[in-house]
């Protein structure tokens, strides 16, 4: 009976666990068009690339925050709390990522400089 608790626990808690937040590096990125940058200039593609890198450090950060809390309250009562209280951003972790990846593409096709750079957002 004892090994029947311990393994019911373990499955609880392997349940539990995986209902919490995703890390930010593990969120697939959003289909974004690149046609609605099609217009806009290299200088303005750049200036919204950092826009948008300084909005995903901060999501990034909340979602961060928000697996930390989870991963806690699943240890102390069982349950994702941030997940069920809604602080979970993955899906504007997402659109971030699927804008940056818009972007880019759209700076490599007008060959905008600096647009060589590879690194993708984590």
């Amino acid at each position: 009976m004892k090994k029947l608790s311990t393994g019911l626990l373990a499955l609880t808690m392997a349940f539990a666990v995986s209902a919490c937040a995703k890390k930010p590096e593990s969120i697939a990125p959003a289909y974004t068009s690149t046609s609605q940058y099609n217009g806009w200039s290299c200088k303005t593609l750049s200036n919204e690339l950092q826009n948008i890198d300084r909005a995903y450090a901060s999501a990034a950060d909340q979602q961060n925050n928000a697996r930390s809390n989870d991963i806690i309250g699943v240890i102390l009562i069982g349950l994702p709390v941030s997940s069920l209280s809604g602080d979970n951003i993955a899906p504007q972790i997402a659109t971030l990522k699927g804008q940056r990846e818009a972007i880019r593409s759209t700076m490599i096709t007008k060959r905008c400089a600096g647009s060589g750079d590879k690194r993708p957002i984590s």
